[in-house]
């Protein structure tokens, strides 16, 4: 009887184990070559990015500018407490929340559409219809940026022209010289840069999906929204997940497209341009420093509340909820 009951213990599935908190020698073979492989690049990335960290954390307990070094003075989180009880700097984190919700969501639905154009498409046709569809990524973001900051300028720009049919839109138009049009250039060009590589991380999970479930759902009645709502979403969560995070982080660290066409004039400048402008234009490193550690926090929420409310299981290797 008790050799009965030791087999069967010994006889465990591989997932009641990892349920249990052992790993099977397979697992453990596996983790050591994923550290072996991604240890040398996590270590030079920890190396590169840890000392600008610690510095900046470290001058932003100073209160001290770059013209007066030798009036340096410690003043703990005094910075910290200037910056947040501050109406500019509530502003700016507005304004950036704003462009990264709004590029987010119509990136994410942009780039779904592009996913499912380029997974259906024939075979013959699938490696130019992405090569297409990727141009606009493979553009430096500050080309990009005066590309359309020159499409829509008042005097080189020939966007009016084209929308002279819409509404209060005519050659006289200025697009930069206040919040609402500023913005929605400033959006329309993170939208048309970074779509498709969103719609690349969204063709990787629509590749994971069993061809067997969106043929079972469509023998069942299922129309074309519900296999998609039903079957094909929940089945790339990780992949809208990872497309998510990575956007959303980019995103709300955005400066290349706000300075180069409005410099954050009219109520458009974000967290990274104030920061800058601290730093780099008033030479506070003190209180610029503690702007970008304010950021860099605000940044590391967005990934943790992401991770959270997705409830993805990366290592299951599904791709599903738990």
């Amino acid at each position: 009887m008790s050799s009965t009951v030791d087999s069967r213990a010994r006889a465990s599935t591989p997932e009641e184990s990892r349920r249990r908190g052992h790993l099977s020698d397979r697992a453990r073979s596996e983790r050591k070559l994923g550290w072996l492989l991604a240890g040398p690049a996590f270590v030079i990335m920890l190396l590169v990015t840890l000392y600008p960290i610690v510095q900046a954390l470290w001058d932003s307990l100073f209160s001290f500018r770059l013209t007066a070094p030798g009036d340096k003075e410690f003043v703990f989180l005094g910075n910290y407490s200037t910056a947040l009880s501050d109406i500019v700097f509530w502003r700016d984190l507005g304004v950036t929340l704003l462009i990264t919700v709004v590029t987010v969501v119509v990136e994410l639905v942009l780039g779904l559409a592009l996913a499912l154009v380029m997974h259906s498409a024939i075979k013959a046709t699938r490696g130019l219809l992405r090569t297409a569809i990727l141009v606009p990524y493979g553009i430096i973001t500050v080309v990009s940026a005066f590309a359309w900051f020159y499409a829509f300028d008042i005097t080189t720009g020939y966007v009016n022209n084209w929308l002279s049919w819409l509404p209060m839109i005519g050659p006289d138009f200025n697009w930069f010289a206040s919040a609402g049009p500023s913005l929605f250039v400033i959006m329309a060009s993170e939208i048309w840069k970074t779509t498709p590589f969103i719609s690349l991380l969204l063709l990787s999970g629509l590749a994971q999906v069993p061809g067997e479930l969106t043929e079972a759902a469509r023998v069942d009645g299922a129309s074309a929204w519900q296999r998609l709502s039903k079957v094909v979403l929940p089945n790339m969560k990780a992949a809208i997940m990872v497309a998510v995070v990575f956007r959303a982080l980019d995103a709300f660290r955005i400066f290349d497209n706000v300075f180069i066409m409005t410099k954050g004039q009219y109520g458009t400048e974000t967290l990274s341009l104030l920061a800058y402008r601290t730093s780099i234009g008033r030479l506070e490193i003190g209180l610029g420093s503690a702007i970008s550690v304010i950021l860099f926090i605000c940044v590391m929420l967005i990934a943790l509340v992401a991770i959270k409310v997705f409830k993805v299981d990366l290592t299951g290797g599904s791709g599903k909820g738990k």
